[in-house]
């Protein structure tokens, strides 16, 4: 990667905080003060790799940034050599999923796959396949929002401590004929992987 190209990755991802820390300190003035300083030394840093001045990007590209589109999030199926696959028991409904959530600023979905296997399941994984692309509206979510759920087949290489306990009460492995009361979303992305392992055929939603 180019030292430019790092760079202004590293001002979004100081950008995206900024703002989602604005969005959050309504009632906090200095902390909004803060947020605000941070956001325009992402601007500076912007500028450093870019034609544009200091007060273009911040007049132009960071008001333009409010496309609203579906929320990538990240789960990773990780398999044992056994076949069976590793569920976590959420705590906000007490039914099974996959590892995984939204993407951070800065990461790719295999990395925020990984990182959720870290932090949810205290599992150390490694990519192996894309299994499939699922759109939540075709899947029986229950989210307000859209999201584009990136399913990624992993394998474990070693385990850590949890740094999400709160968010999950238990974490099992499973085989294919011995699944859980699934998470809505779950039903379908889990019954795939087993698919995927036997046909490798990755999953895209083409509605119609």
């Amino acid at each position: 990667m180019e030292a430019a190209d790092e760079l202004r990755m590293i001002a979004d991802e100081i950008r995206a905080i900024s703002q989602a820390g604005l969005g959050w300190s309504a009632d906090a003035p200095y902390d909004r003060d803060r947020y605000e300083r941070l956001l325009h030394a992402a601007a500076q840093l912007f500028a450093l790799v870019d034609e544009r001045d200091v007060d273009e990007i911040e007049r132009t590209v960071f008001t333009q940034l409010t496309h609203l589109a579906p929320v990538p999030v990240a789960d990773a199926a990780i398999v044992g050599d056994d076949g069976r696959i590793f569920l976590i028991q959420r705590a906000d409904n007490g039914l099974w999923a996959l590892p995984g959530g939204m993407l951070e600023m800065g990461e790719t979905p295999a990395e925020g796959a990984l990182r959720e296997a870290r932090e949810e399941a205290g599992i150390v994984a490694e990519g192996v396949d894309l299994i499939g692309v699922f759109d939540s509206r075709l899947h029986d979510s229950r989210s307000a929002l859209q999201l584009y759920a990136f399913v990624f087949l992993c394998r474990q290489v070693g385990t850590v401590e949890a740094s999400t306990p709160h968010e999950v009460h238990d974490g099992r492995w499973f085989a294919r004929d011995e699944l859980p009361p699934l998470s809505p979303g779950h039903g379908a992305k889990v019954p795939h992987v087993f698919e995927f392992l036997e046909h490798r055929r990755p999953h895209f939603d083409v509605p119609g």
